[in-house]
Parts: structure tokens; sequence; C-alpha cells
């Protein structure tokens, strides 16, 4: 499995990045592309799965759950994120309102808790960083969601034009645990405006990965291990979704590179 996907046009179910790969233990990932008027129906089997609105509205009917009218956003830079938990062991059914594009985060679980939705007015919204790292965090589900989960860890990340994140550069491969938890991510980026790009940098300290991916819009990454700092093109915002999950619970904890940790103490 390789750990960068590029864009790609398909309608309907797009698998990114499949079920029990060789690369990822806990996590998958893909996308759900409709027009209006259309339906899409499937089953979560082994994992507990978000999905997210990325464009669009639809309602969704779970277990004997329905919601209507979800989504409240043309494209993710216009607004925060409707959500919606479907537990393990689920099917779910989605009739687009709207065109419409979700993706579908996966995350490895046995427990099968209650499907439930995280609102606009539901997500917390962080200010991280200084000087020309600064970003803005969207937490989904994540602290707010302990107990109603198995796993997961999900949320956004808006890059400033020309600023980094994940920065200073940071991992959470479990090497220096407990300091440092063990947890799997997944990228799934955008770009405002829509032709802009950015950078993914991928490397770890013994230099068995030193790896720089152009990023566009709608391009994917999967993150096993190592540092992971993401830079924003000048003029472009980069956008991205994430989410994690390990078997050593939900505290994410990122270990910052030593050698890079020292802009902290910048003014």
């Amino acid at each position: 499995m390789e750990r960068f996907y590029k864009a790609k046009a398909i309608e309907g179910y797009q698998e990114i990045f499949q079920e029990n790969s060789s690369l990822l233990k806990y996590l998958a990932f893909g996308k759900i592309s409709i027009k209006a008027d259309q339906e899409y129906t499937s089953e979560t089997n082994d994992f507990e799965t978000a999905l997210v609105f990325l464009k669009g509205t639809a309602a969704i009917s779970c277990e004997d759950q329905t919601w209507e009218k979800l989504g409240e956003r043309e494209n993710v830079f216009s607004g925060k994120a409707t959500t919606a938990y479907i537990p393990c062991q689920s099917k779910y059914v989605i009739k687009a309102q709207t065109d419409l594009e979700v993706a579908v985060c996966k995350v490895k679980a046995e427990e099968k808790f209650d499907p439930f939705v995280v609102k606009p007015d539901d997500v917390i919204i962080h200010q991280r960083g200084k000087n020309n790292w600064k970003r803005e965090v969207h937490d989904i589900i994540a602290s707010n969601a302990e107990g109603q989960v198995q796993r997961m860890i999900l949320g956004e990340t808006f890059n400033h034009a020309g600023e980094w994140s994940s920065y200073p550069p940071h991992k959470h491969d479990g090497e220096h645990y407990p300091e440092e938890p063990n947890l799997e991510e997944i990228y799934y980026y955008q770009t405002n405006p829509e032709q802009g790009f950015g950078v993914q940098l991928h490397y770890t300290k013994d230099g068995s990965i030193d790896d720089a991916y152009i990023i566009r819009n709608g391009d994917s990454f999967a993150i096993d291990k190592g540092y992971h700092p993401v830079n924003a093109a000048g003029g472009y915002q980069v956008y991205y979704l994430w989410f994690m999950a390990g078997e050593e619970g939900r505290t994410l904890k990122p270990f910052d590179d030593p050698d890079h940790k020292w802009v902290h103490s910048l003014n």
C-alpha cells in the first residue's frame, strides 16, 4: 500500500485506503460523491465510522434513527463540519438532498456505541502555533466524545497561506512510549483556491523515510510512523481532515522532533 494517494474524480464510493491493509492496522478511508436525490447504503462491519460532510446536505439513517438536512457548508472553507458517527456492525443510508461529498473515516473497533451527530456548533476551535506556523484546528471527535467512541480521534486543520502546521515537526508512532502514544493517522487535503498546492514532508530520524509530496486538492496521505509537517504555498490555504487511532487509548500527546523543538521559545 502506498502512503500517498493522488486525487481521482470517481462518482459513488471511492476507496482510498483499504481496510486491513499491510500499512495501517486500525484505519481505512474512502469518499462518497453522489448527486442530489441519489442514495448510498453501506455497512460498517468491524469499523466505527465517521461521515464528515465536505460539501452538501443529506439525510442519514442508522439503526432506528434518522437525521434530516445534515450539512451546512458549500465547501470545507465555508464553515465548520457536520459529522455523523456510525458505530461498528451497523448499516447506514445516505439520501443526498444536494450534490454531496462525504469523507468516510473508518477506525477498527470491537465495541458498539450509539450513533450520534456532531453539528457545527459542537465543533471546538483551537488557534495553534505562532509566527509562520499558525493554523486553526477544529476538534470534531476528540475529548468531547469521550465515552461515545472506542478509538477514533478526528478533526480538521486549516493552514494559513504560506504557513506550516504539524509544526514543530511531531510524530506519534510510539517510539518513546509511554510519553508518546502509538497512533496511526490519515490526512485528506483540499486547497483554496482549488488550483493551489502545498507540501507534505515525511521523515524519520534514522533516514529510512525522507520524503516530500506536492499536495493538491483531493489528495490523501497515510501516516504509520515518522514526523509529518505540512506547508501551504503562498497565497493558498491548505485544509486537511485528519483522524487517528491506536491501541493505547485516545490521548493525543505528540512528540516533537528534538532538533526543532526550540522554535517554541521564539517570540
